[in-house]
């Protein structure tokens, strides 16, 4: 985590130096970095998880992410994420699952060891609850009723909650919205090029309602929908974010 923060510290540092300050940036007071906390964010593109650790530096405990599996085989990435216990999901297919029911399970208690290690120590857990990168093709797809983002999964969100919930201080719900670029230029790219200095990123800390701490996702229903309501209210926001964001971003 030391070795981590470090290198979180010098590319900090870089960005700064490359592209001076952030212009388009709102952070709610009160974080602390010797307290647990959950994090949401909307997901793009790999561009996000470097503007995480820029914005977020000193701010808060060291990030850990939920990653899937493959990742793990990326060069220096797949180790590092690997040595600080961070969570490897398996997201199968449907024709998988069909298979093998019992990897229908495997993310759930993969999520519960990841939490037990995390326990009684400061610690920043990040989930990406659209479970993929956005795309437009993506949102058609899956008929997302967002104009700019997928549909939340929240049984992660749940039993991450479920396990660790009084531990964290609260929610941190982290907006981004990047500048617009040419069709043919993925966010990750414009970004490492500097043509992403007016991305807006809002950072907004929330308390967690603690009635939704403590419940059986798989198993009640009414819980379950009474979960799912309040992560569908916040992804409705944040979808009015962006669209605001976007219209009053120069072209």
């Amino acid at each position: 985590m030391a070795a981590a923060t470090v290198w979180v510290g010098s590319h900090h540092l870089i960005f700064y130096l490359l592209h001076g300050p952030r212009t388009k940036l709102a952070i709610d007071e009160g974080l602390d970095p010797d307290q647990s906390w959950i994090l949401i964010a909307n997901h793009q593109s790999w561009a996000d998880i470097l503007i995480l650790v820029d914005v977020l530096y000193r701010r808060i405990a060291f990030p850990c992410f939920f990653i899937k599996r493959q990742l793990i085989w990326i060069p220096i990435i797949g180790f590092l994420a690997w040595a600080l216990d961070m969570p490897f999901m398996r997201r199968s297919s449907p024709a998988a699952l069909a298979k093998h029911p019992e990897l229908r399970n495997a993310d759930i208690e993969t999520t519960r060891r990841f939490c037990r290690i995390f326990v009684g120590r400061a610690t920043t857990i990040v989930n990406f609850v659209e479970g993929t990168r956005g795309t437009a093709a993506k949102r058609l797809a899956k008929q997302s009723p967002y104009r700019h983002l997928l549909r939340p999964r929240s049984a992660g969100l749940s039993f991450t909650l479920n396990t660790m919930g009084e531990q964290f201080a609260g929610l941190i719900d982290i907006t981004i919205a990047y500048a617009p670029r040419p069709a043919s230029c993925s966010v990750l790219w414009s970004f490492l090029c500097g043509a992403q200095t007016a991305t807006t990123v809002i950072v907004r800390k929330r308390p967690l309602p603690t009635a939704l701490l403590n419940g059986d996702y798989q198993n009640d229903a009414v819980f379950r929908q009474r979960f799912q309501g309040w992560l569908n209210a916040l992804w409705r926001r944040k979808d009015q974010l962006i669209e605001t964001a976007q219209t009053t971003q120069p072209r």
